[in-house]
């Protein structure tokens, strides 16, 4: 089975394509927006809502510290139901047994249901090698695989695509009547879509969450083509990440306010499916219910104390749409499947920091992705720790297959050296070096400042409408290079410092 890159190290070359990019710009710019907006208003119908954020991070931590024991609860309680079990390594493990399930039960046809691990473990090339036919019954995965592009979100993949482009696609690939009224797109896919349900013989899912106390897998939706991928095949197959454990039932109500209200601004999804098993008699649901517990680097995580609260994440996708960076350059730019925030930190634990070594750079470290996270991770505490660990790392690539966490057996070869990250030319560190010296001498700090606010005033203007001066562009190299990329906010005319003077004593 050949192997996927991780194509972080183009980000910088993605980045200027997508800033460059009018159409991308504004999907996102709308999309996103919408999302951010729709969060913040769900959240502040939830006075507790800050104390169900700390009890989260509590019983993340503690599926962490004991993390062995609840998933043998979870194996055990799903295998007396009737469930099965099976235990992946790595990406090519899971495909195996994946694939395996599918030959026992004859299944020429899936019906898939919206799930990043499948994405990570690079599922449908593998079925597509079997001749089997993988159809995504998510919408926007269906969109997707129509494109032949991977998703650029962790919630809603086709993020960046307008109803005009859907509307282009579906007109091409399915129906020639071309309709840009979402109940007339939704109507097409749909009508493509049912009859799938009807012919595959196995349903693959994801999990949201899976409770070790049950041996539950909770599938949260809001299209309701999970229920019919867990119910019409005969056979059901849930993916589940380590990370998705939660030691009781009762804790699944903290993590149901949290999640919707994170990722849609809802205050609940439309579907919550709780399954325990196959079916028994009397009842719907599949003959065989089998859930594929998958490794793949996250027990080097949890290893890693300083790393281990990239688990806890629950892939809400709220600091994708809090983060001004991923707002601008969009999911493809990250080169993998995770992208944001969250994936500038799971996608160097999973495929390598020498694989992935540029993401942690590409972020502002502002704090918008902490402030929202649920359950939350101190995801700029961590980009921080990422960049160090990939300034001390080699700057020659381990083999470019990223579909095998760091460490494990690899088939690929060492093919390029990656571009080193950070500050590395003569310039930025002398520039440090002077920064520093500076910062430890009040008095050279006072006359630096004062000559840098004189000295701007060659480059400094307002925008319309806007009380503060900023920077559009520096000349020559190497600030030149800053600009490029954002604004620089103008020094204030007067310091702290001497409004302080100014008014002190003063009401």
């Amino acid at each position: 089975m050949s192997e996927v890159e991780v194509q972080s190290s183009e980000i910088h070359e993605r980045a200027k394509e997508a800033l460059g990019d009018a159409h991308l710009q504004e999907a996102l710019r709308s999309s996103t927006l919408r999302l951010y907006t729709r969060r913040l208003q769900a959240v502040r119908e939830v006075p507790a809502f800050e104390r169900l954020r700390d009890r989260a991070r509590e019983i993340k931590r503690e599926v962490m510290d004991h993390l062995d024991y609840y998933l043998e609860q979870f194996a055990e309680n799903l295998e007396r139901r009737g469930g099965k079990v099976h235990w992946a390594a790595t990406a090519d493990e899971a495909c195996a047994t994946v694939l395996g399930i599918a030959r026992n039960a004859g299944a020429r046809e899936v019906a898939k249901a919206k799930t990043m691990v499948s994405e990570e473990i690079e599922l449908n090339r593998a079925l597509e090698v079997a001749s089997i036919r993988a159809v995504e019954t998510d919408l926007g995965e269906f969109i997707l695989q129509l494109a032949g592009e991977r998703p650029a979100h962790i919630v809603a993949p086709a993020i960046h695509k307008t109803r005009g482009d859907v509307a282009d696609l579906f007109a091409a690939r399915i129906d020639p009547v071309r309709t840009e009224e979402p109940e007339g797109l939704t109507a097409i896919a749909r009508q493509a879509l049912r009859a799938m349900f009807a012919r595959a013989e196995m349903g693959v899912t994801g999990a949201n969450f899976a409770v070790a106390e049950t041996g539950a897998v909770v599938l949260i939706e809001n299209e309701g083509n999970i229920r019919f991928s867990t119910t019409a095949p005969r056979v059901h197959v849930a993916l589940v990440g380590i990370e998705k454990i939660i030691p009781r039932l009762a804790d699944l109500a903290v993590f149901l306010r949290l999640l919707a209200r994170s990722a849609t601004g809802q205050k609940l999804s439309s579907y919550t499916s709780i399954l325990t098993g196959p079916r028994r008699p009397g009842e719907d649901g599949p003959e065989e219910m089998h859930a594929v517990l998958l490794d793949n680097g996250r027990v080097a995580t949890l290893a890693d104390e300083k790393m281990r609260e990239v688990l806890y994440c629950i892939r809400c996708g709220a600091c994708l749409n809090a983060c001004p960076v991923y707002r601008n350059i969009g999911g493809h730019a990250y080169g993998w499947v995770y992208s944001g925030p969250i994936g500038a930190l799971v996608t160097p634990q999973l495929a390598g920091i020498d694989r992935a070594r540029e993401l942690p750079f590409a972020s502002s470290l502002c704090g918008a992705c902490r402030e929202v996270c649920p359950v939350k991770i101190n995801i700029p505490d961590l980009l921080l720790h990422l960049r160090s660990k990939a300034q001390q790392s080699s700057t020659v690539a381990e083999p470019a297959g990223c579909r095998r966490p760091s460490g494990l057996r690899s088939s690929s070869q060492v093919k390029q050296a990656r571009r080193p990250s950070g500050p590395r030319q003569p310039y930025e560190r002398t520039s440090m070096r002077f920064w520093a010296w500076v910062m430890m001498r009040p008095r050279v700090y006072t006359l630096c400042t004062r000559l840098a606010r004189l000295a701007q005033g060659l480059f400094a203007s307002r925008r319309e409408g806007d009380l503060q001066k900023w920077i559009r562009r520096f000349p020559t190299a190497p600030l030149a290079r800053w600009t490029d990329g954002r604004d620089l906010p103008a020094l204030a005319p007067k310091s702290f410092r001497e409004r302080w003077k100014e008014t002190s004593g003063k009401p």
